[in-house]
């Protein structure tokens, strides 16, 4: 008797996150009440936040939609979409959270970021805007601490008068989201208790931080980028919170 030839073995999938329960809405689908923008740059356009850069109107800078609130221990979720209007292909935004408004007349924010863009392999991991940089690539489970001021790289960062890289431990890996079409609609999940921080795309766990450092923020606003670069659009909507006691 013939045997069947084995299956192959089913590749890890990331952890999946069970949904929130309950929440308020922060975006009502018809304007942009409880946020404050560029309004050159931001609107609502088919039941949805948009943001759009074009040739003739670039922003010169990254630019946010702030929300008219804070938010310290959390679980959001919301829906994502963009639309690249360049031959590149490119766009990137980003979902800033206990963040601080660094520039109130451009709008500019710095803090954590859920890092997004057309490319999958940036879509979901979490970076520090005007900070830190990345703190865990999509699929990492990492520990961060205070950095090493003996390291070479940051005596040279200290020199310029930048942000010292800190010490980041991988401790583990969660595998990549698969079948992620960054130009339809995507769910985004921020889960922020104490120190410990998570990120889920369409309900795969891309990356969990324990922020051990003496820098990393508990508290602060709320904020969607539109990233300056190429001409792209990009839309957030069913924007839900809900606080975490």
């Amino acid at each position: 008797m013939k045997q069947a030839p084995s299956k192959p073995a089913p590749k890890p999938s990331p952890k999946a996150a069970p949904p929130p329960a309950g929440g308020g809405a922060l975006f009502n689908g018809k304007d942009l009440t409880g946020w404050e923008g560029n309004p050159e740059f931001w609107s609502v356009q088919d039941g949805a936040i948009t943001g759009r850069t074009t040739k003739d109107k670039p922003t010169p800078g990254n630019t946010f939609l702030i929300w008219k609130g804070e938010v310290s221990d959390f679980d959001l979720t919301l829906k994502v979409k963009f639309t690249p209007d360049n031959e590149k292909g490119w766009a990137n935004s980003g979902v800033q959270f206990r963040s601080k408004v660094a520039d109130a007349a451009k709008f500019g924010v710095g803090g954590y970021q859920a890092d997004l863009a057309s490319d999958a392999g940036i879509f979901g991991m979490l970076y520090e805007e005007r900070g830190r940089g990345v703190l865990a690539g999509v699929g990492a489970k990492v520990v961060v601490k205070d950095p090493d001021p003996e390291d070479p790289a940051n005596k040279k960062l200290k020199a310029e008068n930048k942000p010292l890289r800190p010490r980041i431990e991988t401790v583990g890996n969660f595998g990549k989201p698969e079948g992620l079409k960054p130009t339809e609609w995507n769910e985004l999940r921020v889960i922020a208790k104490g120190n410990l921080i998570q990120l889920y795309v369409n309900g795969s766990q891309t990356v969990e931080v324990t922020d051990e450092s003496s820098v990393g923020a508990k508290t602060g606003v709320l904020a969607l980028q539109l990233h300056a670069g190429q001409p792209m659009t990009v839309q957030f909507k069913d924007i839900v919170l809900r606080a975490l006691k």
